[in-house]
């Protein structure tokens, strides 16, 4: 789903940005709810150039049940900037990776535009476009594996002003 946002970035660039787990729901510029198998839910939302997954589980009568992991990816007041490549965290079933590239002088612009026409229409997608830059985008998208009992997301966060692209991947074993 490509949506158009009324709201500047918050962010500056991937400096600036931390890794959060646990904590609040935070203010969102959009918000999308998805069902997944068991009951589970998992709500991806657009947080200025910044990220929130809350991921819901079930309850005892398969509805879905309270939040059991929240991941924040955003500049976060009164918090160090800290975005580490990987975390691993086996007894809580979490993986997660972060890459920033700054790629060559227009290829900020080629891999947004294809990421923007890949996600577009999934519908387990949320491509959130900032006003005056058709590259400063924020996207994540969620991959289910019932067979596994995981959860996987991918999220990338476009810095056209600092040309940098910053991409996360996240697996959750339920």
């Amino acid at each position: 789903m490509l949506v158009s946002l009324d709201a500047p970035y918050v962010d500056t660039s991937a400096a600036d940005l931390s890794l959060a787990l646990g904590g609040p729901e935070l203010p969102a510029l959009y918000v999308l709810d998805l069902d997944l198998s068991g009951g589970r839910r998992i709500r991806l939302r657009l947080l200025g150039a910044s990220h929130q997954v809350l991921l819901g589980g079930s309850a005892p009568d398969g509805a879905p049940g309270p939040v059991v992991l929240a991941e924040t990816v955003a500049c976060l007041p009164g918090r160090r900037p800290d975005l580490p490549s990987t975390v691993h965290q086996p007894a809580d079933g979490y993986s997660f990776t972060a890459t920033v590239l700054r790629p060559e002088p227009g290829g900020l612009s080629s891999r947004v535009a294809a990421l923007r026409a890949d996600l577009a229409d999934d519908p387990r997608a949320l491509v959130g476009v900032f006003p005056g830059d058709p590259d400063a985008v924020t996207a994540l998208a969620v991959a289910p594996d019932p067979a596994s009992d995981t959860v996987r997301w991918r999220t990338w966060h476009a810095y056209p002003q600092t040309n940098e692209l910053v991409l996360t991947k996240t697996v959750v074993t339920l």
